[in-house]
């Protein structure tokens, strides 16, 4: 897609990444052009700074139309609110004492609620088990009834939160009748910034006590629970599902079979091999000033990991792999991959071809607008395909309103 910053590679895919929000509610273009246009290229603080404002500005307008009794143009702010927020953190992270980090990811989540309150579903913050204390999440539904809906537990990967993911898959699950958990778990939203949870490879502590919590849920099929990870999420999910088989399907947006810090610092380790580490970090420092990319990659995954530095990060994720696990996995399974994803280049394929179970690999291109990294900037696209997949894998059967036909929840779990 052309880059909309001519010379930063990284401030364009996240423009579009909350340009592509639109879609869902949680943008407008001529906002977000506008604010673009007042950024300095690789400069984090004028990025923070332009969308900063945007949000409060909008986040203000919510409020306006609060007051008025409006509830439409209010929900209808606060969601473009809480994602402009969300963007404007993005690249804070080099700082992690930075107050800003808090502030900005504070009122992302406190707008969004704003806007969960005003909505016509049931939707609700909860928080599901896991170890001693409990995960955020938010659960979502089509009606208030009891009906036997499938539902889709979804979650994000290296910098997610929560509220991002209603409007990334959410908004389009509900719309096709399908009830959501979109959860964070460690190294993710408030698991990472309130509870200090690090990311962790073992992401069956997520899931599991996932779904034993919507089993007690009213509206929840047993039978037809699926699971969806996002970016890192793609290596994540594959991960719990290999341990927990009452799914009854898995996307991995975009797929991966390994997340080694290392695969991506080969040069930098080379020159530390030959010159030693000091050469080493000078280089990396010069690298990480003049590509906003690298810079954020190594200070959001230390931010994220609990690491020191880029060696920490490659250590930290040496074991990073699903060889010897991705067999496991015993549901049918969707492997995403975007056509000019710059972060996982052959990462898709190489989790298809390990996998045992029922698959398909569906190849999201760069002529429908959806070639980008999760297919941002092509969310309808692709958000269509997942779900005619989706539907035909749960066997999920549509009435004339083309919601899906309810069934009992007597039938026996999926894959045990």
């Amino acid at each position: 897609m052309k880059l909309i910053f001519n010379n930063d590679h990284s401030f364009s895919f996240e423009l579009i990444r909350t340009l592509g929000y639109a879609v869902s509610g949680g943008a407008d273009l001529g906002e977000c052009l506008r604010t673009a246009n007042r950024i300095a290229e690789g400069d984090f603080e004028s990025w923070h700074r332009e969308w900063d404002a945007l949000a409060r500005s909008v986040e203000g307008k919510a409020e306006a139309a609060l007051a008025d009794g409006d509830r439409v143009g209010a929900r209808e702010a606060y969601l473009r609110a809480s994602n402009y927020h969300r963007t404007a953190e993005f690249f804070l992270h080099g700082d992690i004492e930075d107050p800003r980090i808090m502030t900005s990811w504070g009122a992302a989540r406190e707008t969004f609620r704003n806007a969960v309150a005003l909505m016509d579903h049931p939707a609700e913050a909860v928080h599901v088990p896991f170890e001693d204390t409990s995960l955020p999440a938010y659960f979502f539904r089509p009606a208030a009834d009891d009906t036997a809906r499938p539902t889709l537990i979804v979650h994000g990967g290296y910098d997610s939160i929560g509220e991002e993911l209603y409007l990334e898959i959410g908004a389009a699950a509900l719309a096709r009748g399908y009830n959501v958990l979109a959860i964070e778990g460690p190294g993710q939203g408030a698991a990472l910034r309130e509870q200090g949870f690090k990311f962790r490879k073992e992401w069956e502590t997520v899931v599991t006590p996932a779904i034993d919590w919507l089993l007690d849920q009213p509206g929840v099929d047993a039978g037809r629970i699926a699971l969806m990870g996002v970016s890192l999420g793609g290596f994540l999910a594959p991960r719990a599902a290999a341990f927990e088989h009452r799914l009854a399907a898995l996307i991995a947006n975009d797929g991966m079979f390994s997340f080694r810090f290392g695969d991506k610092a080969k040069a930098f380790l080379k020159v530390e091999k030959l010159f030693g580490r000091t050469m080493a970090e000078w280089v990396l420092r010069r690298v990480m000033k003049k590509n906003s990319g690298v810079r954020w990659a190594i200070e959001n995954g230390c931010f994220t990991f609990g690491a020191g530095d880029v060696w920490d990060m490659v250590e930290k994720t040496s074991d990073w792999t699903l060889d010897g696990i991705v067999e496991n996995i015993r549901c049918p399974t969707l492997v995403c991959e975007a056509e000019e994803d710059h972060f996982f280049v052959g990462q898709p394929k190489a989790l298809f071809d390990a996998l045992r179970c029922p698959k398909e690999f569906l190849l999201c291109k760069e002529e429908d607008g959806a070639g980008e990294h999760c297919q941002f900037g092509g969310l309808a696209h692709y958000n269509h395909q997942v779900f005619t997949w989706l539907d035909q894998t749960l066997s999920v059967r549509r009435d004339a309103a083309g919601w899906p036909e309810a069934r009992s929840c007597s039938i026996a779990l999926a894959n045990v």
